[in-house]
């Protein structure tokens, strides 16, 4: 099934749906400050970002395992934009931090990333995600051959740092930081079983 018009714009606007409302946050919160963003809006921005961050990676993580389940096509067909999507929450959570928190200051960063357990590992989920948004393209994938499937195993490392970030950070807030780690096990396992089973491509 080929990709049609209509479905990817749709995809777009779910996947764009949390910047959306957090632009209609923040003009509520220039029009009445403390109203729609609370007593600190850099902080609830960063935060923000950072749940939905979590939620945009797990969700592009599932799209293989929810494809061989179903053997619906379009979980393999919008694979790399909702891939994109997550990554692009990532970085504007990345630059949210860097801003709200430490002004750019890249001094300042360099001592969070070797101070803070939860800056290292949010970073080391960055880094890992960076080379496969930037080979994210057919030619890339043909370009590096079987090395690109080795290379996009690395999000398996992107996903358990960024469980242990979100953990880390949040720490009061075990039942949700169960639910993302019970999400990413189960498109893990899946994954596995298809691996180890031979009944579907192994595609990371």
């Amino acid at each position: 099934m080929a990709r049609t018009p209509p479905l990817t714009a749709l995809v777009a606007l779910a996947c764009a749906g949390p910047f959306l409302w957090l632009a209609y946050l923040i003009v509520m919160e220039l029009d009445m400050p403390g109203v729609a963003l609370g007593a600190d809006p850099g902080e609830a921005v960063v935060h923000y970002l950072g749940e939905w961050s979590m939620r945009a990676l797990l969700l592009a993580f599932s799209m293989t395992p929810l494809y061989r389940l179903t053997r619906m096509t379009a979980f393999a067909q919008y694979r790399r934009q909702v891939g994109l999507w997550a990554f692009s929450y990532v970085v504007v959570h990345l630059l949210a931090y860097f801003y709200f928190y430490l002004q750019f200051e890249v001094a300042a960063l360099l001592e969070d990333v070797f101070e803070r357990t939860y800056i290292t590992a949010g970073m080391l989920a960055f880094f890992c995600l960076l080379p496969m948004a930037i080979t994210s393209t057919r030619g890339w994938r043909i370009r590096l051959g079987a090395r690109w499937k080795q290379l996009h195993n690395v999000v398996y490392v992107a996903v358990l740092a960024a469980i242990l970030h979100f953990f880390w950070f949040t720490r009061d807030q075990f039942g949700e930081v169960v639910f993302y780690a019970v999400w990413a096990v189960a498109a893990w396992g899946v994954r596995i079983y298809f691996k180890r089973t031979g009944t579907a491509k192994a595609r990371a």
